[in-house]
C-alpha cells in the first residue's frame, strides 16, 4: 500500500530526470532494484526517512513526491532507434514539468488548450481527409490567407505549452505530450533553423489534431503528421499555382522567403501535389545533395521563432505549493528555454 502523500509515479519521473534506470537508483540508496520498485508500482511507500534520502539524491523537494500526477501517453517521438530510452524519458520528464508549471498557472496567464471542433478521421485518414482536416483548423484558427505568421505563436495563443529541448544530446528530436488541458510541444534546441523549427511545431501540432491520446508510436501517425504540417504551412489552394515544374532556384528561394519553409519541403510539396514530376523532383534533391544544400539551404529564414508562453505563467506566480515542490534549477531553466531560442 501506498503512504497518504506519497505518489509513486512522480518517484519514477524524478529518477527519470536524473537519467538513472531503476538500478542505478538502488545502487545510490543501498536499496535492492526490488524494493525500488516496489516503490514506484505502488506495492509498497518508503518511510519518511526514506523518502528524505530520495529527495537528497533524486535533487528534488521532498514535497515533489506528493504532488497529484497527470498521466499521459509515451509522448509522440520519432527517431526511435537513434534515441535512447534514458535520454527519450529525460526529455519526457522534462516536459512533464513543464506541464506542472503551466498546470499551477491556471488562474494566472495561462489558458486551457482550444482545440479545433473536428472529426478525427483516426489512422486510416487518407492524405486527402488531412488536406481537408487543415484546411477546417486553419479556419477555425482564424488564420489568414497565406503563411502562418508564426507558428508557436499560434500554438501558445491556444494554450499550447512550447519549449525548447534542455538535453545536451541532439539525439532527441522534436516531440509532444498531449494532456488534455495544457499540451506540451518540444522542440530542438541545437538547429538555428526557422524553417525546420516551424514544420516541427506544425508536425506536432499534427499531433494533437489527428491522434491526441489515443495514437503514438506508430509509423502511420508519423507519416500523417507530416503530411499535416505540409498542408497546414503550404495549403493546397493557395500555394500550388506558385510551385514551380522544375528547379527554379530563384523562385523556390522567392517562396522559401514567402512561406517561411524550406526548399527541401517545397519540392516535396511539389512532388506530393502532382505539380512537379518524379524525375524533377528527384533531380533537384541530387543537386542540393551535391552543392551541400541538404544539410543548409541558401537564404536562411534567420532565428527561430521563441516560445514565451511559460515564462509568463512563471513570471505571473501560480500556485506556491506547486512552485515549491517542483526542483528549483530545473524551473529556471525550463523559463529560459521558453524564453530565448
Amino acid at each position: 500500500m501506498t503512504e497518504a502523500g506519497f505518489e509513486p509515479q512522480r518517484m519514477t519521473l524524478a529518477r527519470e530526470l536524473q537519467g538513472w534506470n531503476q538500478s542505478q537508483l538502488a545502487v545510490e540508496l543501498d536499496l535492492t532494484a526490488a524494493a525500488v520498485s516496489q516503490f514506484e508500482s505502488g506495492v509498497t511507500s518508503p518511510s519518511p526517512e526514506t523518502q528524505m534520502r530520495l529527495a537528497e539524491k533524486l535533487d528534488v523537494p521532498v514535497t515533489f513526491f506528493a504532488l497529484p500526477m497527470v498521466e499521459t501517453h509515451e509522448g509522440f517521438f520519432r527517431s526511435l532507434r537513434r534515441t535512447s530510452v534514458a535520454d527519450r524519458r529525460k526529455a519526457r520528464a522534462l516536459a512533464h514539468l513543464a506541464y506542472d508549471v503551466a498546470a499551477s498557472g491556471r488562474h494566472g496567464q495561462s489558458r486551457s488548450f482550444e482545440p479545433p471542433d473536428l472529426i478525427r478521421p483516426g489512422l486510416t485518414a487518407t492524405k486527402g481527409e488531412i488536406e481537408s482536416l487543415t484546411e477546417s483548423v486553419r479556419l477555425q484558427w482564424g488564420l489568414p490567407d497565406g503563411p502562418v505568421p508564426s507558428m508557436i505563436g499560434l500554438l501558445e495563443s491556444h494554450g499550447v505549452i512550447v519549449i525548447r529541448s534542455l538535453l545536451d544530446t541532439g539525439d532527441v528530436d522534436a516531440f509532444s505530450l498531449p494532456f488534455l488541458d495544457y499540451p506540451v510541444v518540444v522542440l530542438s534546441s541545437d538547429k538555428g533553423d526557422r524553417a525546420r523549427s516551424r514544420f516541427d511545431a506544425a508536425h506536432e501540432l499534427g499531433h494533437l489534431v489527428l491522434h491526441g491520446e489515443q495514437f503514438w508510436g506508430l509509423k502511420e501517425v508519423e507519416d500523417q503528421a507530416n503530411w499535416f504540417a505540409a498542408a497546414f504551412l503550404m495549403p493546397r489552394s493557395l500555394i500550388i499555382d506558385e510551385l514551380p515544374a522544375t528547379a527554379d532556384w530563384p523562385a523556390l528561394f522567392a517562396l522559401k522567403q514567402k512561406w517561411q519553409v524550406s526548399v527541401a519541403a517545397l519540392l516535396m510539396r511539389a512532388r506530393s501535389l502532382g505539380k512537379m514530376p518524379e524525375s524533377s523532383y528527384l533531380g533537384a534533391v541530387k543537386m542540393m545533395s551535391a552543392r551541400g544544400w541538404r544539410k543548409r539551404e541558401p537564404a536562411p529564414l534567420g532565428r527561430p521563432e521563441e516560445p514565451n508562453l511559460l515564462g509568463e505563467i512563471l513570471a505571473a506566480g501560480g500556485s506556491e505549493t506547486v512552485r515549491n515542490a517542483l526542483p528549483g534549477e530545473l524551473v529556471r531553466r525550463l523559463a529560459g528555454s521558453a524564453t530565448r531560442s
